[in-house]
């Protein structure tokens, strides 16, 4: 039997949370319910072993790509709109799907599924492959008896999403390159070549000039510390990412001063706005009420004063308020051009339409920003690389030019 941690409301009102053995969620909601308890949330406790937790910290590992996501998508929709049942949909897809991950989440999904379980509610076992903006949509297609079209925009929109992270990592990989490159190259010769230079030098007797001492003293801290570096920089990203992801108030820092950067932050910003504005308009497309979407949106963020930034809003629409009234009050974070579209569009009752050109000018932006800050880096890397791989080389070379000249006199 599995075990399943549980948070209820018992008689006096009071919250409990504990952890109680089921063969399922349903069965497990059942037991909490002849306790007279009123149930707020059941999720399956999963074990975490030694694996498990390298895998959460460190950023690789096999998982599903988010291609084949959108493809799965795509093919749903089609299927169901041609009239396959899910269920045998879900089957024709395992058979075709190349993933051997991802086919044993659509064959999970399938036996979810046969047992009396929504394809929404199958989904949240999978929270790696179907994210809670993917979920909600599809629970809102379920309800409003278009799911086939839900599939459609899910697979569009993660498209899009997907375009704008390519044009992102593409301007970025000669920049990144040409650091690692340098950084190597600087590495490789202060503890490979400057050592032997240094022996060199000591059996000639020579007496070395200032910029030679300071490479040579340079070299030999980093050659004895260099694995000290690694380990430390390996460790301090660990830590960071954990501390990072887990306690809010450092993330709303951090986030805080990232969009506050000269130029990246301009970058961030806008790349948050066109993620905001194309699933929100998606979500209210696809019939998801307002409330729900800017949760949901508010946590797809990827950035904390935007997210924090989004729920404020939400609290206000909830309160009768139209979404770019609270907004406006944000402006350090959405730009009067972004309020002002939101406001037409409530107006006009083509919210949707306008997120969707919001969000289609802001990955030109985007595009724009990133083609101009990889215009900015590039010279500066090529200086990097000239002063420090020039500058070793120069310092190298100068007790043989005093030598030589030594020697001509």
């Amino acid at each position: 039997m599995a075990k399943y941690i549980y948070k209820a409301r018992d008689l006096t009102g009071k919250i409990v949370s504990d952890i109680i053995e089921a063969a399922s969620q349903r069965e497990a909601i059942e037991k909490l319910k002849s306790l007279r308890y009123v149930v707020v949330d059941v999720k399956e406790a999963k074990e975490k072993s030694a694996g498990s937790i390298i895998k959460k910290l460190l950023p690789f590992g096999k998982k599903v790509k988010s291609m084949d996501v959108t493809l799965f998508s795509r093919q749903l929709a089609t299927l169901i709109s041609s009239g396959v049942p899910l269920v045998q949909g879900l089957s024709i897809l395992e058979e075709q799907i190349e993933s051997p991950q991802f086919k044993k989440v659509i064959k999970s999904l399938r036996t979810d599924i046969e047992s009396g379980i929504s394809i929404s509610e199958a989904m949240k076992k999978h929270p790696d492959v179907f994210s809670e903006l993917y979920i909600g949509m599809v629970h809102a297609g379920e309800i409003g008896g278009i799911l086939d079209q839900v599939l459609d925009r899910l697979a569009s929109y993660l498209e899009a999403s997907e375009e704008l992270k390519s044009k992102i990592k593409g301007a970025m990989t000669y920049p990144i390159l040409v650091t690692l490159v340098a950084v190597g190259a600087a590495t490789i010769m202060l503890t490979v070549v400057v050592p032997r230079f240094a022996a060199m030098f000591a059996d000639m007797g020579a007496k070395l000039p200032t910029p030679t001492l300071i490479l040579i003293k340079v070299s030999n801290f980093i050659k004895k510390y260099i694995l000290f570096f690694v380990a430390g920089a390996v460790a301090f990203y660990v830590v960071f990412r954990k501390i990072y992801k887990s306690v809010p108030s450092v993330r709303l820092k951090v986030d805080t001063q990232l969009l506050r950067l000269p130029v990246i932050g301009d970058v961030v910003k806008k790349t948050a706005i066109a993620k905001f504005t194309r699933t929100l308009g998606t979500l209210v497309k696809s019939g998801v009420p307002i409330l729900q979407a800017m949760e949901t949106v508010a946590k797809t963020a990827g950035n904390k004063l935007i997210e924090k930034s989004i729920l404020e809003a939400k609290d206000s629409v909830r309160e009768g308020e139209r979404i770019a009234e609270p907004l406006k009050k944000k402006l350090d974070v959405f730009p009067p051009m972004v309020v002002q579209m939101i406001s037409v569009g409530e107006e006009t009752g083509q919210l949707d339409t306008m997120l969707f050109k919001i969000a289609d000018f802001y990955d030109r932006e985007v595009s724009n920003a990133v083609e101009a800050l990889t215009g900015m880096i590039e010279p500066l890397i090529i200086v990097f690389l000239g002063l420090v791989v020039g500058g070793m080389v120069v310092a190298m070379y100068l007790p043989m030019f005093e030598i030589s000249s030594a020697i001509g006199g």
